[in-house]
């Protein structure tokens, strides 16, 4: 299972307890995700989940764009408050390329009632983000990244296209396991320089206001001006 950078056990499972239990089928897509193996990693930890919830409770989450499905967690946890606040009229689109992965994730979303609200789309992200421009560009209210990491550039100019303004885009994995803070690391792979751009740019760009946080395994937000 994915956790937070720097929480050993005791620590993580402290967090875990203090947060609001989770929703049975949230439990469920953990503990089956978990029983994947190595590939279990591209998961977000509860902690995170948590996280998403809150964020898609501040901005008020009526529509909402995830980059990065995988079994479904983050965009169920999401999903769940969303429908919670408006119902059937709320919607999450749900970008990924894995007809694998994202099978258990539809029957996680059915098993939690949030089916009607996600839009799951099988496709190359791009070219998805840039089909939904013309649907809902300017008016979504969250974006999710947690995919392809030397494709964070594009999906952060995608997500200031795709957001209103007071918008919110996240990425994960900003911290990558800590490679980068080490200028080797970040000389020598092209994921962790990526990373390390996109932190950059972020920082100095005057389109949004943003903020680098140690969640999980760094979670970069940026709202949209």
């Amino acid at each position: 299972m994915s956790g937070s950078i720097g929480l050993d056990e005791t620590l993580a499972a402290y967090v875990q307890a203090a947060n609001p239990p989770e929703h049975a089928v949230l439990a469920r897509c953990r503990r089956d995700t978990d029983a994947m193996g190595d590939i279990s990693r591209m998961q977000i930890s509860p902690e995170q989940g948590a996280f998403m919830q809150m964020c898609a409770r501040l901005t008020d989450a009526k529509i909402a764009v995830e980059v990065g499905v995988f079994t479904g967690y983050s965009a169920l946890a999401t999903a769940l408050v969303m429908k919670e606040r408006h119902g059937s009229a709320a919607r999450l689109y749900g970008c990924d390329n894995s007809e694998e992965y994202t099978a258990p994730a539809r029957r996680y979303f059915e098993d939690a009632g949030v089916d009607d609200v996600i839009d799951l789309r099988i496709g190359e992200a791009r070219d998805t983000l840039e089909a939904l421009k013309d649907e809902i560009g300017g008016r979504a209210d969250l974006m999710f990244v947690d995919a392809d990491k030397t494709g964070y550039d594009a999906y952060y100019e995608a997500g200031l296209d795709l957001l209103r303004p007071g918008g919110l885009i996240l990425f994960d994995n900003m911290l990558w396991n800590g490679d980068v803070a080490d200028p080797g690391r970040v000389a020598a792979d092209a994921d962790t320089a990526a990373l390390k751009a996109l932190a950059d740019k972020v920082r100095d760009d005057a389109r949004v206001h943003s903020a680098f946080t140690a969640v999980g395994d760094g979670i970069l937000m940026a709202i949209k001006r």
